[in-house]
């Protein structure tokens, strides 16, 4: 059986959790169920807890999710196009870049990439999610021509692509100014782009990351100047590496600043470092990774701390895996993602997924802990709620060993870490 909450945790309600807290923990997620705005120090007292502290900003976290989003669990049916590895800015914590004469290194065909987009729709897709390398000598007009042929075939599909590294890389090659260049994308056919490339907003931290990545004031502007266009994104947020808590709570809190001024984020994603094939870890430049208590402490503390400006988060089932996504859908998190179809990048860093989730494999693994999936779109409008099951659901057996050993060397969070 497929299991993602230690059972003694699952029976425990959010007000019993509470009253067993440290007065400081209690009283600043008592604030939260309040509906005030937490700050840094709060923030900071939250995303160290341990113990019967966690239980509770879990189930409180939990609680916030239940209010704002109810028991629906969403997930999108889309397609990854990664249309090439080759890049040049070396981050080092990526393990997908490749040279241009590196042999597995690869540029995807327009046409292949059409035909990528027809299957999808085909299989159901709403949704491509485009995203790339970035070789030495790519047209800086690129990215739309890419968009406008997708387009042409496919007029319905969402379009959801290009970072906002990607971004800042087409306005250096076109020499367009961001807003035009922007504008063309979206004339192009952009519906939406992936709030990637954020990693930690923190000069220091990026500089030990990717000095050769964006700052952080080009990050904000790309994401600013998209949303006043129009133009919706995520957001992320990557952990386990080189950063320390009070990072991740800067992070979230500038994410609500620009949330509160331009209320264009879908969601929140937090997306676990994957370290193993990773220059970053194997130079002893980064921990191995997050754990499963950065896990769920990540995934509630966006709840709580984004509370009342992004209503979704998106667990990343290539980086956790499905236990530890079920997991963290049952603290304070109410989105799986998308079905993916193919996805390179995590895989390259040494993820154990990341291939493809149907979704009846998605609508199985929601009902293993009482809630309900719905098909959404990419901007979350819900397409179908499916009340009962169907005969495509199943839970995704071919991982059922890497579940069943996931859930085994779990900590116990009824005993704290």
């Amino acid at each position: 059986m497929l299991k993602a909450m230690n059972p003694e945790w699952k029976e425990i309600p959010w007000e019993r959790a509470l009253t067993a807290a440290s007065p400081n923990v209690a009283n600043t997620l008592g604030k939260a169920l309040a509906g005030t705005d937490l700050g840094l120090e709060e923030g900071v007292t939250l995303a160290r807890v341990e113990g019967n502290d966690l239980l509770a900003l879990v189930k409180v976290a939990d609680e916030l999710r239940r209010r704002v989003v109810g028991d629906i669990i969403t997930y999108v049916v889309n397609r990854n196009l990664n249309f090439t590895n080759v890049c040049i800015v070396g981050c080092a914590f990526c393990g997908f870049s490749r040279g241009p004469d590196s042999p597995d290194a690869y540029f995807h065909s327009t046409d292949s990439l059409i035909a990528k987009s027809v299957e999808a729709v085909e299989r159901g897709a709403t949704e491509v999610c485009i995203q790339g390398g970035l070789p030495r000598d790519l047209n800086g007009y690129y990215y739309a021509e890419l968009l406008r042929a997708i387009k042409a075939r496919l007029p319905e599909i969402h379009a959801h692509a290009y970072s906002p590294m990607e971004i800042t890389y087409g306005v250096e090659k076109s020499r367009l100014p961001l807003r035009e260049y922007l504008l063309m994308l979206k004339e192009a056919g952009l519906n939406s782009i992936p709030g990637t490339a954020a990693e930690i907003l923190d000069d220091d931290v990026r500089r030990s990351l990717s000095p050769n990545k964006l700052k952080v004031r080009q990050w904000i502007e790309v994401i600013r100047t998209a949303h006043s266009l129009g133009i919706p994104s995520t957001s992320t947020m990557m952990y386990g590496h080189t950063e320390l808590p009070e990072h991740w709570v800067r992070h979230l809190l500038l994410l609500r600043q620009i949330q509160k001024e331009t209320g264009r984020f879908t969601e929140f994603v937090p997306l676990g470092f994957i370290h193993s094939k990773t220059r970053l870890f194997q130079s002893g430049g980064a921990r191995a990774g997050r754990t499963f208590r950065e896990d769920l402490i990540v995934h509630a503390l966006a709840r709580v701390l984004l509370h009342g400006y992004i209503p979704n988060i998106q667990v990343s089932w290539v980086k956790l895996g499905f236990e530890g996504s079920l997991a963290c859908l049952e603290a304070g998190a109410n989105d799986f993602g998308g079905t993916l179809m193919e996805e390179s990048i995590s895989k390259a860093a040494g993820a154990n997924f990341g291939e493809y989730v149907s979704p009846g494999e998605f609508r199985a693994m929601i009902r293993t802990i009482s809630r309900k999936p719905a098909e959404r779109t990419t901007t979350y409008k819900i397409r179908n709620v499916f009340d009962h099951p169907d005969s495509e659901e199943r839970l995704p057996l071919e991982q059922m060993p890497m579940l069943a050993a996931t859930a085994s060397h779990a900590p116990s969070m009824a005993t704290g870490y």
